[in-house]
């Protein structure tokens, strides 16, 4: 077959342009594709619901490629084991409770369940503001981050979702841009961000689920970012809490919207 460049350029084009326009409304906006991120996707996805993962980075699976200091392996406990089965995702028991995977199987295996499942990734977007009107959060204000970087000055586009799920680990950055912009009270002790404490793997896995949802109208908390938000510890390589407070937060927006 004879190749021709306009074509494969139009069709690159096209078929993006095609998703970005589809993905203008949506049921659930995801910022940060960590592993929280693509989970929450997942089950979001599974049951029906229309939702879109923003990652500004070229890469999907956040910090879980690296696994621990760069030995690509992590650690699940039981809880998290239940999840990998279901993505059949393979690991090996270490001791009783502890369940060692390989990163990169886990992060690329997520992925391609999510995207299969129907979770459509936008990457190399960065989620500069959010939309906010008289019911709360209603959409994402979007850039490239090569804009971002280069400092340039150049407007941004809108998304309009009916939740906003900021699973952007430590910085929590969506949730940061509500309370800096807007300067809302948030559902926290404080009414503010309370800031991610130092390491205490048992502590952070023990309240990851209860920091796990909305807080303010319409933007839910996951991940890493529930517990900066509220104030927890950060677990490390451990990722059990990772990928069960994905799918809780999933859960209650399926109850919510469906």
């Amino acid at each position: 077959m004879e190749i021709d460049d306009i074509t494969v350029s139009k069709a690159i084009v096209e078929g993006f342009m095609e998703d970005l326009l589809d993905y203008m409304e949506m049921d659930v906006a995801i910022g940060g594709g960590g592993p929280a991120g693509i989970t929450a996707g997942y089950y979001l996805a599974k049951a029906g619901l229309k939702v879109a993962l923003f990652e500004k980075k070229l890469s999907i699976g956040g910090g879980m490629w690296g696994g621990g200091m760069m030995f690509n392996k992590i650690v699940v406990q039981d809880e998290g084991k239940r999840i990998l089965e279901e993505m059949s995702i393979s690991s090996q028991e270490y001791q009783t409770g502890y369940h060692v995977a390989d990163s990169i199987e886990t992060v690329s295996t997520l992925l391609s369940k999510a995207t299969q499942a129907g979770l459509k990734v936008f990457n190399l977007i960065e989620i500069e503001d959010v939309m906010i009107k008289e019911k709360g959060v209603e959409g994402l204000v979007l850039n490239w981050s090569a804009v971002g970087m280069a400092g340039l000055h150049v407007d941004p586009i809108t998304v309009r979702s009916k939740a906003v799920i900021d699973a952007t680990g430590h910085p929590c950055e969506i949730v940061k841009v509500v309370q800096e912009k807007t300067g809302p009270e948030l559902r926290t002790k404080t009414g503010r961000i309370m800031g991610e404490r130092s390491m205490w793997a048992q502590r952070a896995e023990q309240v990851i689920m209860e920091n796990v949802g909305e807080v303010y109208p319409g933007l839910y908390v996951t991940g890493m970012a529930a517990n900066a938000v509220h104030g927890s510890p950060r677990m490390g390589p451990i990722f059990g809490g990772m990928l069960y407070s994905g799918e809780k937060v999933a859960q209650m927006l399926i109850e919510k919207l469906k």
